[in-house]
């Protein structure tokens, strides 16, 4: 790698932020990353659909690809009257874990930054300085936005763009391979498996353990389940967390409200399908997530980039959300050495097509959201 005279400010430290850093230093540039979090971030998330962009980025970034994930071979649809649906179908399935170390590892510690709360971002002719709570400020050629569905960054550029509620969330947990009773665990192992019921359903997948182990016996079973939540009645209590913080958008492992939890439970053990309900009942630590819908009409402001979900958080059911970080850092860095490391003719030259990409999965989320009735009838928790 030759280093070259351009230095970029990353605001972000999760995925879309160590995306653009690894793949910025792998052309050339100098970067640092700030992330607003004092905490590592570690653990956080749960499984992810390994799509192509993702192994491309690591490829170009010098990461190695070849252990990231759990091949499933099928999907499994169970069926209310205790039958089975099979289709072939092979995908691999691995988790934010995995991703988030293998690219944490391979950025250098010197110039990964945490605890750093932006404030403000401010363009100074050719460059463009970001603005910290702590008084600090950092100036550099490029500036790009990485930092999540709440984006200080976003809020300045775009300040009437925010995400919305969908109207359901996602219960996510994760359950150690050896926690689960072996009827349930054969059922689960090595496929995609769904049961749908009227205005919901539930998944699960197999991805790697918690020290990264592929090992059969040594990973987790990953699931999302879907539930419809009123805006106004009911989703504030549930996203109030077991110290009586309302949150924002989700409740991490953890921290749910006792009472919360219990409901869920209760109402798993209501409506699921036999195989779900033992998954269930082994999670130790479930977690949920608000389903948010959001898109920009714009994501380049002269030396200023959005991406990732700071400029479209697309429904999870795309599967697309974490490869979309991807695709904007590989077309940013084309960009950047097609026109010769000139940031503003690389920036408009790269925007368009990056937002037809966001423009496509948010549509497409919506879409494939609607056609499930998540939004319409009952198909919640009650109480």
């Amino acid at each position: 790698m030759n280093s070259i005279d351009k230095r970029a400010i990353v605001i972000g430290g999760s995925l879309a932020g160590l995306f653009s850093g690894t793949l910025l230093r792998s052309i050339g540039w100098q970067v640092d990353i700030y992330e607003r979090s004092a905490r590592e971030l570690d653990s956080r998330g749960g499984g992810v659909v390994l799509q192509a962009d993702v192994v491309v980025a690591f490829q170009r970034a010098g990461i190695a690809t070849d252990k990231l994930g759990v091949d499933a071979t099928e999907r499994y649809y169970l069926q209310k009257d205790g039958g089975i649906e099979q289709m072939p179908m092979r995908q691999t399935l691995t988790s934010w874990n995995i991703l988030y170390r293998s690219m944490r590892r391979h950025f250098p510690d010197e110039h990964y930054h945490q605890g750093k709360v932006l404030v403000q971002v401010q363009p100074e002719g050719d460059k463009v300085t970001a603005i910290f709570t702590d008084g600090s400020r950092e100036t550099g050629d490029l500036l790009i936005g990485a930092d999540g569905p709440t984006s200080t960054v976003r809020q300045q550029l775009l300040p009437t763009y925010a995400p919305q509620y969908a109207g359901y969330v996602g219960y996510r947990g994760l359950v150690d391979e050896a926690d689960l009773e072996p009827e349930a665990a054969k059922i689960f192992t090595e496929r995609f498996v769904f049961y749908d019921f009227p205005n919901s359903h539930i998944l699960e997948y197999v991805i790697p353990g918690e020290n990264e182990s592929l090992v059969p016996g040594e990973r987790r079973f990953n699931w999302v389940w879907y539930v419809n939540y009123d805006e106004e009645t009911e989703l504030p209590r549930l996203l109030t967390d077991e110290n009586g913080k309302r949150r924002d958008y989700s409740i991490p492992p953890g921290m749910m409200a006792p009472a919360v939890e219990q409901e869920m439970r209760d109402y798993a053990n209501l409506v699921l399908a036999a195989p779900f309900k033992t998954l269930v009942a082994a999670t130790k630590e479930p977690f949920v997530q608000s389903i948010l819908d959001l898109g920009v009409p714009q994501m380049a402001f002269d030396r200023i980039a959005l991406v990732g979900d700071a400029a479209f958080v697309p429904r999870p059911h795309t599967a697309a959300s974490t490869a979309k970080a991807a695709a904007n850092a590989i077309s940013l860095v084309e960009a950047l050495v097609d026109r010769r490391h000139n940031v503003p003719k690389a920036l408009q030259e790269w925007e368009a097509d990056q937002l037809s990409l966001g423009m496509h999965l948010w549509q497409r989320g919506r879409s494939l959201g609607d056609s499930s009735q998540f939004t319409h009838g009952k198909g919640r928790i009650e109480g």
